[in-house]
Order: C-alpha cells, then sequence, then structure tokens
C-alpha cells in the first residue's frame, strides 16, 4: 500500500470519527432542546433530525467504504506477501533498520 493511500486511509478514517462526534452531539442538543415549546423550535428540531438521518445514512456507507478498502489493501499486501516472501523480508528489514537509527538518534 502507497504511502498516499496510507494517508487517505487516515484522513477517512479521522473524517468518520469526527462525524461520528458531531452527530452525537447535535442529537445530545436536541435531546436538551425537547421542552422548549413552539412552532418554530418544532420546525428546526424536524428539519436537523431529518439531516441528522441523512448524515447517519452517509456516514455508514462511508464506513462500509473504508472497511472494504481496508479489507482489500490487506489482502492485497498478504497476497504480495505470498507470492514475493524475500521482498516483503527485504522492505520489513530496510523499514526496521530505518525506525531503529531514528530511535537510536533520540
Amino acid at each position: 500500500m502507497s504511502q498516499t493511500n496510507t494517508v487517505a486511509l487516515a484522513t477517512k478514517e479521522k473524517l468518520v470519527s469526527d462525524m461520528k462526534v458531531v452527530i452525537a452531539d447535535a442529537e445530545e442538543i436536541l435531546k436538551s432542546t425537547a421542552d422548549v415549546a413552539g412552532e418554530k423550535m418544532a420546525n428546526i428540531r424536524s428539519k436537523i433530525e431529518a439531516r441528522l438521518k441523512d448524515a447517519k445514512v452517509r456516514l455508514e456507507d462511508a464506513e462500509a467504504a473504508l472497511v472494504d478498502k481496508t479489507k482489500a489493501c490487506a489482502r492485497a499486501t498478504d497476497d504480495f506477501v505470498h507470492d514475493q516472501p524475500w521482498k516483503a523480508v527485504g522492505v520489513a528489514a530496510v523499514v526496521g533498520l530505518a525506525l531503529g537509527v531514528l530511535i537510536g538518534r533520540r
């Protein structure tokens, strides 16, 4: 998996996480304003509820796509390791050496 894909995947994971927090906060606000009366407040509350439902559906879709992409990357990595084990060992050794050098400098 390339570094660009890894960064994009991490960004998507962060976005999904942030959206879950926003949705939870909005639901909490709706619950805390449930006793506030008035037609205007009821209209606002119903609009927010509709948008939250839509956001939840989109978030579930995004999360499913993210899981699918993660699984595809894992399968590709597994296939690479099985098809070219010595290259995989070499890459792992180089990454380990680089990390060792970086940690050793501290």
